[in-house]
């Protein structure tokens, strides 16, 4: 058993939850039963999602609650475009709440959620859907190898 700290570099298997303030589960590898596994400092968290980690060891469980600008950010008002409706087909009608994709002229799909629908006019936010949020980042660290 390694008793490695989490530092940078240094691979990390563990298991996450991220939970809004009310206590809804918004991701979480326990779900699937399959544990995250990065290097740190290899964009796979944020810095600060980061921050949190270092220093811990295998065995440790950890809860830590990251405001808006720690953990998604805020919304960011360019992310929000205006779609004329009739760009949408007949199998993809927009509603409220839906999230739909869009693909990229590099062919990578954006997932976007339709905030509005007035006349002709849908309101698509592209940013993350946990912008603005605060989140609840619970670990339990399975392994650190160097």
């Amino acid at each position: 058993m390694s008793r490695l700290p989490i530092e940078h570099g240094r691979e990390v298997v563990m298991h996450f939850t991220i939970k809004l303030t009310d206590g809804s589960v918004a991701d979480s590898t326990k779900m699937s039963g399959k544990p995250a596994k990065f290097r740190m400092g290899d964009g796979s968290l944020t810095e600060n999602f980061e921050a949190c980690l270092v220093g811990l060891r295998e065995g440790a469980e950890r809860e830590f609650t990251l405001e808006p600008k720690d953990a998604f950010g805020e919304p960011n008002p360019d992310n929000y475009y205006y779609v004329d409706s009739a760009k949408f087909s007949d199998d993809t009608k927009p509603e409220v709440g839906a999230i739909l994709a869009f693909t990229q002229p590099d062919g990578t799909d954006l997932p976007g959620i339709v905030r509005k629908i007035e006349g002709p006019t849908v309101t698509i936010d592209f940013n993350h859907p946990l912008a603005g949020q605060t989140v609840i980042f619970e670990v339990e660290i399975i392994s650190v190898e160097p």
